[in-house]
């Protein structure tokens, strides 16, 4: 009954209805209003029809990040973001694990609002500290029938890319793409 509701919803909804707030420009420098249109929604909505398993909604996850990102770069300079640090430094846009752990949060909490999240819950922004200088933030989730912990990072791909989900631990102990 309530996936029929949100689902009407969708469809009844004024176009601006939907509002996510985003940062960016390193450390949440500048936050903004993102508003997404009921047709945005319903196309990130699609993504999740044919989830099934955990695996499958956490894969559904990373390519729903891909799609909110794009859609917020309409609206904002993020679509400036290159993956890491380095290849967008002084750009208006640019985004550091900070900004990109607060915005994946939000993200995962609309989500959650429109019920697609069935086998995941929002932890929070987590951190990573190896050294003093090489902090990192990500977004955790976890999963309800086992209790697993994972991270969905968007930091790591230029705007617009889908995020990395690594379990918990393999996180915390430096995993990234680059291995």
């Amino acid at each position: 009954m309530r996936y029929f509701l949100l689902l009407a919803m969708l469809y009844i909804s004024p176009s601006w209805a939907f509002n996510v707030d985003i940062c960016y420009n390193y450390d949440c420098a500048v936050h903004a209003k993102v508003n997404l249109t009921a047709k945005q929604m319903r196309n990130v909505g699609t993504l999740f029809r044919k989830v099934r398993t955990p695996q499958q909604e956490r894969e559904a996850i990373a390519q729903a990040m891909a799609v909110l990102e794009k859609y917020a770069a309409l609206q904002t300079p993020t679509g400036n973001d290159k993956g890491g640090n380095v290849n967008d430094d002084g750009v208006d846009g640019r985004m550091d694990c900070i900004d990109h752990a607060h915005n994946t949060t939000a993200y995962l909490q609309l989500l959650r609002q429109f019920g697609w999240l069935a086998f995941h819950d929002i932890r929070g922004s987590v951190e990573r500290a190896p050294l003093i200088l090489n902090a990192h933030w990500g977004a955790e989730i976890m999963e309800y029938g086992t209790g697993s912990k994972f991270v969905v990072d968007t930091w790591f791909r230029d705007n617009g890319a889908p995020a990395v989900i690594y379990p918990l631990d393999d996180w915390l102990h430096g995993a990234s793409p680059d291995e």
